[in-house]
């Protein structure tokens, strides 16, 4: 692997930079990748996955994923695109791990409180339909007042416990699963009246 000298303190490339060196197919860009995001997506995968060894895994697997995937793929927001591949290998894992050994979790926890305001997977047209699915989400979370957006993001996307949020906002458990809960209300109506079935 093609490493920075040692001894010299380099900052971390930018994102433009770490896409190329995929595209050039140099294994430099898993090191970049993990010099810059590596504790971003160890944060994601330990949130889901409760042993350490099954989250580095699903890190070290993102990295292979994206080398996979770039080219073609020339993500705009690095981040978001390594965040997202942390984020599904270790809810895979998580899913292999709980069909061995069934248990609650925090995921769990999540996907439940979802279930309500979300559409059932399956049917002939489930590629189209999550697609407007999701952008509907999108655009109803962009339209929430940014605590409660903060507070479903970090929820449902990061997978932070009712614990940790009331921590993090300040607030009581009680008002964070009321938001939570009030967010997800909205959420449905707003599907419901797009005509997505929920």
């Amino acid at each position: 692997m093609d490493r920075e000298p040692i001894g010299r303190k380099e900052t971390a490339m930018e994102d433009q930079q770490i896409i190329q060196l995929y595209w050039d197919r140099r294994e430099q860009a898993i090191w970049e990748s993990d010099r810059k995001y590596g504790a971003y997506c160890r944060s994601i995968a330990r949130r889901i996955l409760a042993v350490e060894e099954d989250a580095e895994e699903c890190v070290n697997d993102t990295w292979l994923h994206a080398w996979n995937a770039m080219p073609p793929q020339r993500p705009s927001i690095l981040s978001a695109f390594f965040g997202k591949l942390a984020r599904n290998l270790s809810l895979d894992r998580w899913r292999r791990n709980r069909a061995a050994k069934r248990g609650g979790s925090q995921v769990e926890l999540a996907l439940h409180e979802l279930g309500d305001c979300l559409p059932a997977p399956g049917g002939p047209e489930q590629a189209l339909d999550e697609k407007e699915t999701g952008r509907v989400i999108s655009q109803f979370l962009r339209s929430q007042p940014e605590l409660d957006r903060a507070l479903f993001i970090r929820r449902y996307w990061h997978l932070e416990s009712i614990a940790a949020l009331a921590q993090s906002f300040h607030l009581r458990e009680s008002q964070v699963k009321s938001r939570l809960f009030r967010t997800r209300q909205r959420l449905k109506a707003a599907l419901e009246q797009e005509g997505i079935a929920v």
